[in-house]
Formats: C-alpha cells, structure tokens, sequence
C-alpha cells in the first residue's frame, strides 16, 4: 500500500514561522489545478499499481481551494490509482476557512479527516505568529467540523513561541482536552533561516525562549497528555488509541508515496525526488509533459540512515532482527555498538532487542540519531 501527497501552494498570508513553498497569490490557481490532474496522468506508473491507504493534502493552506478544484483532482485520482476500502483521505485546513458554506460544500467529496492548522488558542501567538485566525475561530472550527460529520480530526499546535511561559502552555493543552480531539500534532517553533522570524530574532526584535522553558514546555505536553490517555507514537504526534495518522505513519515505516505539486517530494524504497520549489517553472515542466525534478538514488547506508532517522521516532521503534534481515549483520552490528552509550545515558531503551527513545532521548533525538547513522 502506498500514500499520495498533493501540495496545494497557496496562502492569503505568509505566517512569520513557515518555510514551506507557498503563494500569496491566487492567479496561478486555475493553471496549477491543470498541472496537478496533468502530473497525476504523467506520474501514474510511480507507485508500481499499489492501492492508495492515504491520500493527503498538505500545504500551504489546500482550504484556499474550493470543492469544484478538489472534485476535478479526485476524478483523476480515482482514474489513476485503486484505493483501500479504508482510505484515509485528509485536508489540512485554516480555521477561518471552514465557513458552515465551505464545510457543507465538501461533504459530497471524498475527504474522512481533517487537520486544523491551529497553532495556538492565544491571541498574542497567533498575532505574533501573523496566522488569520483568532482564538475563537479556532474553537469554533473545531465543534464546526465536528457538526458536519468529521470527527477523525488533528490539530497543529506550536510551543517555544516567544515570551511563552509554561501556564501558558498549559491553558492551551487544557484547551486541547476540553475539545477532546482525537490527534494533535505539537512542534518546538524554528527560527529557518529566510523567514520573517528568522530576520526578527538576527535583528534582536524578537528572543527565543531559553533551554530550561524550552524542556519544562516539552515534558508538560508529554505528561499532560498521558495523562489524559494520548499515546505518543512519534517524538510530535500525539493521539488516542488507535487514531493515528496513517499518513504520516506511513513515511516513518518506510512505505512509498507519490509527491504531486510544486516542491512536493516522492519516494519508492530505491529513490526520492521531489519537484522544482517554483510555480511558474513547475507549471511550464508539467505542461511541456517533462516535470522539472532532482532525483536521488538511495545507497544501502542512505537506506539504513532513513530508516534509523525514522522508525526510532515512533514508539515502535527498531527491532535488531529487522535491521540484520533488512541492512546485513554489518550495519546491525554498527547501530549495536552505537547504541551502548545512549542506553547508559538513559536515552535509548531496550527490551526484546527493540530499541526506543525515552522521555529524554526524544528532546535530544537528532543528536542520538545522528550518532546512529553511519557516515
């Protein structure tokens, strides 16, 4: 089984945090709606006539998009690609966007989950953060999509935001449990080099929080939600028994997906391309029927790397035998030995030769994995 990605570009705004490929113009909508049903005939054979589990669109804000846009790529979609009888089939999406007009538009369409880029329930934040929503439209999203049948939702939440104290923190997790819903996704907020807040903190407008708030934020959300009976299957995704996303899972488990959109990425297990970070360059591939792609083919250590990278961040974590089975008694042997320390330290766990991150090993995961990789 295998994933389908669509990258839908387009924002009204740009938010002061994101590096992500996006728009703020909607000229190019109509235009972009033809690349993608075209880049969908163009790429069918990529995923080798593997039914679809999930198919996800991710952004951006896919919302900006309404249902006409989305029923024309779902007739493609199904002309194309067989499904699961299960399909997961999500929509990222502003809470401001979802107008009871937008909500009862998509219910004739494919789509079971939906994932609320939230981000905070502060005004402050979301000022700060320069999101179009404000708290209250947040709260309302969230019992809106719920009054038009969609129950299988997430939430993005971001923590670390400046000036951000750990009560704080806590009234918006209280938030999260009050709505009850069933995933939430929590990210430390990055200071990427070429955004707004990037520029805002080299200029000293704008101060990061400390290491110490940064570890009292993290451990907060950890026991505040296993608390409450949320799983942390992956260092950032949280949710309740057995409402995962399948999506993202399915990239931590090493299955293929097919990237469609401007800088969406791909990958079949032998290599990973993803699509040139431009509109008008990945319009003019698409329509010349040559889309405008790097591509890298993956070596047996890159794959053990991108293993390593990703399983050990879910509370699956990597089982020895799978290593030796899948990479050779040599690269096994390798993880084995680098193991030993992160195991003294109290950051790495075994049991029934599975390893897995603790508490504390999942703060500092990129050190640990790094040390796990082979060079």
């Amino acid at each position: 089984m295998a994933g389908l990605y669509i990258h839908v570009p387009f924002c009204l705004k740009r938010c002061t945090y994101c590096d992500f490929f996006s728009l703020t113009e909607m000229k190019y909508k109509t235009a972009y709606v033809e690349a993608v049903m075209r880049e969908l005939e163009l790429r069918k054979e990529y995923l080798d006539g593997e039914p679809l589990e999930t198919v996800y669109f991710g952004g951006g804000t896919p919302s900006q998009l309404q249902a006409e846009d989305f029923e024309r790529i779902f007739e493609i979609i199904h002309r194309y690609h067989n499904a699961v009888s299960d399909v997961e089939i999500t929509l990222e999406a502003n809470p401001d966007d979802l107008t009871p007009a937008y909500l009862s538009a998509l219910q004739p369409l494919s789509f079971n989950r939906i994932s609320l880029g939230i981000q905070s329930f502060r005004d402050a934040d979301l000022r700060m953060l320069h999101r179009r929503h404000d708290s209250r439209q947040a709260v309302d999203a969230v019992r809106r999509c719920r009054e038009y049948g969609y129950d299988n939702l997430s939430i993005d939440l971001i923590y670390g935001i400046p000036g951000q104290t750990v009560e704080r923190w806590k009234e918006n997790l209280k938030i999260v449990l009050q709505l009850n819903v069933p995933h939430l996704s929590a990210y430390h907020l990055s200071f990427e080099e070429g955004t707004t807040l990037y520029r805002q903190w080299q200029s000293g407008s704008v101060c990061p929080v400390d290491e110490e708030t940064s570890v009292q934020l993290y451990y907060t959300l950890l026991y505040m939600l296993a608390d409450a009976g949320y799983l942390q299957y992956e260092i950032s995704n949280f949710c309740r028994p057995d409402c995962y996303s399948r999506h993202n899972s399915s990239y931590w488990t090493g299955r293929k997906y097919l990237g469609i959109g401007p800088a969406a990425h791909s990958y079949n297990h032998n290599s990973r391309q993803w699509n040139i970070s431009s509109m008008t360059e990945y319009l003019r591939g698409i329509m010349c029927g040559e889309p405008l792609v790097e591509k890298e083919y993956l070596d047996l250590r890159t794959q053990y790397n991108d293993y390593v990278i990703t399983r050990l961040r879910t509370m699956w974590g990597i089982r020895l035998a799978d290593l030796r089975e899948t990479f050779g008694t040599e690269l096994a042997g390798h993880f084995l030995r680098q193991a030993q320390s992160p195991i003294r330290n109290g950051l790495l766990s075994v049991s029934d030769e599975t390893f897995r991150l603790t508490p504390r090993g999942t703060f500092i995961s990129d050190g640990i994995l790094s040390d796990l990789m082979k060079g």
